[in-house]
């Protein structure tokens, strides 16, 4: 921030507050909402009057629990002098009347921390004004105001859940506005409306994401609007967005959820197959057979070899045209079960340690990808580039996978560089000798005895020692360097050691998603897309579930929901691979599963049988729940044989 020349003496706060004081004690009624009135309504007495000291022509902070405090004592007798003061004030800067100067955005959040917005009335009149303002502040302005309500929070308490508490107050403002404003302002076809008063707010809650993106005061999902998510025709959105003809709630994918992100995603994905269809047929037209398809036919035992031979050399397009996999010698038309097997065979056969391409870390339970020192040849880059396409394909054709990866590797398809957290959840151990490090008191190179270089371990379990930088063997590290230090070796574990091996699997995964609407995601939510969601819950998957021969109050589906809520968590994974072809989450929950229940026949000793394909169970009529729990138990401890036609 800019900086001045001399700081005021006392808190003009301070004084403030004994003015105001003193007109509540002497009862002067009239005397405090003149006095109020005339502070709100000024740009340069809100600014001045209620900020902490600060020097010339820098922002002053607000003291947010002192503010608050302040506020409850004076409301009652002043909440219209506030509601009609504040909106002079928003009404004199959208129209010029008022300017605002360098050091002044202050006001915005001594305004949003004023208990008039709990009025929904004041909330849906004045909120929008400053809305309006806020998203049409210049960059510098932005970045001050940011500052601001950063600074004031930090400083306002050193507790995490005080902090959390202010920020989601400023936060939840914002989203009750919205909200409200999109159920109580329906189209002329009584649908939720979304008008400039809408975007002026979510443009707002833009600015308080970026602060959090560089403080975490809230979890990020708490930006997500439900309202919005469920007022927005994606189908609609999505061309609009990519044609950038009008504005786009994309344009803020951080009110946006996974799930619908996701759904974003599969429609970008549906809309290039039919195009990658479309071209096939008239190439065939044209030119000569071509198939429509991506085909791909696997020996069980060499999935890796087939895989790699057979996309070798595919070019964007073809990796764009809808996944048909089979397997040889076995019948199975693929609908979807058969690649979600191929999906899992390739991703268990590359992920295991026989296989040498990633490391495990047996503290954290995560894989990284191998250091430059292990990479053989020509061939294992090539491995790497696979499984880049492997879980680009998979997230194109909307299966989820079972694997490792700590957020570090998503933040690296997403351009964002890892740093000493990340570390910690790869290798906490080694992360915990490095905070040691920083934090520790005594003679750092009498007893740490370090020099700037990196051991890592081969896979055959030799130890190498590289440089961090050039005569890095040659230089101590010492209680001034230290920092510099960690933050080397932290970009060689993460970045260089791996730099061949990642831009190989970087590589073939933008060979498939490159451009697209993978840009909406953040590094959790692409993880969850990839990965699915760690959440079993059975209860929602059971409110979501549909019949085929059966209805919810049936004696075997009930019988069938109490046995499966008492399975242990191994059991209910189980289950989902029995009935889905995977035990994965899909993004957003179980109750975004489209789980289908059948009746297979009267009552009998047949087990319960599955079609992976379109996620459907089917169940005799058992005669006892716990027939039913024998039978589906037997199916379960059978499950894992392969596809098969039922």
């Amino acid at each position: 921030m800019p900086s001045g020349s001399t700081p005021l003496s006392k808190s003009t706060f301070d004084e403030f507050r004994t003015k105001v004081a003193a007109l509540v004690t002497d009862k002067g009624t009239l005397g405090l909402r003149t006095l109020l009135y005339d502070t709100f309504s000024s740009v340069e007495q809100l600014s001045e009057c209620l900020s902490l000291p600060h020097e010339e022509n820098v922002a002053g902070l607000v003291d947010i629990h002192a503010l608050q405090a302040w506020y409850h004592t004076v409301m009652d007798q002043s909440d219209t002098t506030f509601a009609g003061a504040i909106t002079t004030v928003l009404d004199h800067l959208k129209h010029g009347i008022q300017v605002l100067k360098p050091g002044q955005t202050n006001i915005f959040l001594i305004i949003m921390e004023n208990p008039v917005f709990l009025n929904a009335d004041s909330l849906s009149q004045i909120l929008p004004k400053l809305c309006y303002i806020l998203s049409t502040l210049s960059q510098h302005q932005r970045v001050e105001f940011a500052w601001v309500v950063q600074e004031s929070i930090l400083k306002s308490s050193s507790s995490h859940g005080a902090r959390a508490h202010f920020f989601q107050q400023l936060v939840g403002i914002v989203q009750q506005f919205i909200t409200l404003r999109i159920v109580s302002n329906p189209d002329e076809n009584m649908q939720p409306s979304l008008d400039d008063a809408t975007m002026w707010a979510t443009q707002t809650l833009g600015i308080f994401s970026a602060i959090n993106d560089a403080n975490s005061f809230i979890p990020y999902y708490e930006f997500y609007n439900e309202s919005i998510e469920a007022s927005i025709d994606l189908k609609e959105e999505y061309p609009k967005w990519k044609s950038w003809e009008g504005l786009s709630f994309c344009n803020y994918p951080f009110v946006l959820s996974t799930s619908t992100k996701g759904d974003i995603l599969k429609i970008e994905s549906m809309v290039q197959m039919r195009h990658e269809l479309q071209d096939a047929f008239f190439r065939a037209m044209f030119i000569g057979v071509n198939s429509p398809y991506l085909q791909i036919e696997v020996r069980r035992d060499h999935v890796i070899r087939d895989a790699l031979f057979q996309l070798e050399g595919k070019s964007t397009h073809d990796l764009k045209k809808q996944l048909r996999i089979s397997f040889t010698g076995e019948e199975g038309i693929d609908e979807g079960g058969v690649q979600k097997e191929f999906f899992q065979l390739v991703v268990r056969d590359m992920f295991s340690s026989s296989y040498g391409m990633f490391k495990y870390n047996d503290e954290s339970r995560m894989c990284w990808l191998a250091n430059m020192s292990d990479l053989r040849d020509s061939e294992t880059l090539e491995e790497y580039n696979l499984m880049g396409r492997i879980i680009g394909l998979a997230i194109y054709n909307g299966v989820v996978l079972d694997i490792h990866f700590p957020l570090a590797l998503y933040k690296k398809l997403l351009d964002i560089s890892p740093d000493l957290d990340d570390l910690a959840e790869l290798d906490p151990d080694l992360c915990r000798g490095l905070k040691q490090l920083l934090e520790f008191e005594g003679d750092i190179e009498e007893v740490y005895g370090r020099t700037f270089v990196a051991e890592i371990e081969t896979s055959v379990g030799e130890r190498q020692t590289l440089e961090l930088h050039e005569g890095g063997a040659n230089r101590p590290v010492t209680a001034e360097n230290r920092q510099e230090f960690v933050d080397l070796l932290v970009d060689f574990l993460m970045n260089k050691s791996i730099s061949s091996a990642f831009q190989a699997f970087r590589d073939g995964f933008d060979l498939v998603l490159e451009g697209s609407a993978l840009q909406l995601f953040r590094p959790e939510e692409l993880q969850e897309l990839i990965c699915g969601s760690p959440l079993l819950d059975f209860y929602a998957l059971e409110k979501t579930t549909q019949y085929d021969g059966f209805d919810k109050d049936s004696f075997v589906i009930k019988s069938f929901w109490k046995v499966v809520h008492e399975f242990t968590e191994e059991q209910k994974k189980l289950l989902l691979f029995f009935a889905t072809g995977s035990d994965r989450v899909p993004v957003g929950g179980l109750s975004k599963l489209q789980f289908i229940i059948a009746k297979n026949g009267p009552d009998s000793d047949r087990v319960p049988t599955s079609h992976t394909c379109y996620n459907v169970l089917l169940l005799c009529e058992y005669a006892s729940i716990e027939k039913l729990k024998d039978r589906l138990l037997t199916a379960l401890a059978n499950s894992n044989c392969g596809f098969f036609l039922n």
